[in-house]
């Protein structure tokens, strides 16, 4: 993969949202002495087909493991400032299309991360999402058609993007 290839498929984080999810990290870690010590309490309470608690704590364990593989491999792979700026529409800027349905419905976002939600008052699509995928390299001017996941084909032009500053 070029480097090229790379920042087209990064996730693009402030440096703020880079920390806050770091945070939130190192604090699942820290919890996982935690959680083993509560599973072994439970276990320690006799049979584990009808321990609701051991069960409990076991799927409370396996929601903060995934978390933390997810969290490890989103800040492996980010890039942490603003994202460069282009000539077309990559990971990292923030969009405005309009509705050719209705030419006076416009809708800005930042397509990136969900995880920077917290940090923007921006509405957040993924570039794995359908209308994500479908803006991917355009420029302004472009129509895309997408598919909506109610099976709808929605039709926008794109009017204006920029770097997220957020």
């Amino acid at each position: 993969m070029s480097t090229t290839d790379r920042e087209a498929h990064a996730t693009w984080l402030s440096q703020d949202a880079h920390d806050r999810l770091k945070a939130e990290l190192d604090n699942l870690v820290s919890q996982r002495p935690v959680i083993a010590a509560e599973i072994n309490a439970r276990r320690e309470e006799g049979d584990l087909r009808e321990n609701g608690g051991y069960h409990a704590a076991r799927e409370e364990q396996g929601k903060m493991e995934a978390r933390i593989r997810h969290l490890q491999e989103l800040l492996r792979t980010a890039r942490v400032g603003e994202a460069p700026p282009g000539d077309a529409i990559a990971p990292g800027t923030v969009v405005t299309i309009q509705f050719d349905d209705d030419p006076s419905d416009t809708e800005t976002f930042l397509l990136g991360s969900r995880e920077i939600s917290a940090t923007t008052d921006l509405t957040v699509y993924s570039p794995e999402s359908a209308l994500g995928k479908a803006i991917l390299g355009t420029r302004p001017g472009q129509t895309v058609t997408y598919t909506a996941p109610s099976g709808a084909e929605i039709k926008v032009t794109v009017v204006q993007f920029e770097p997220f500053a957020g």
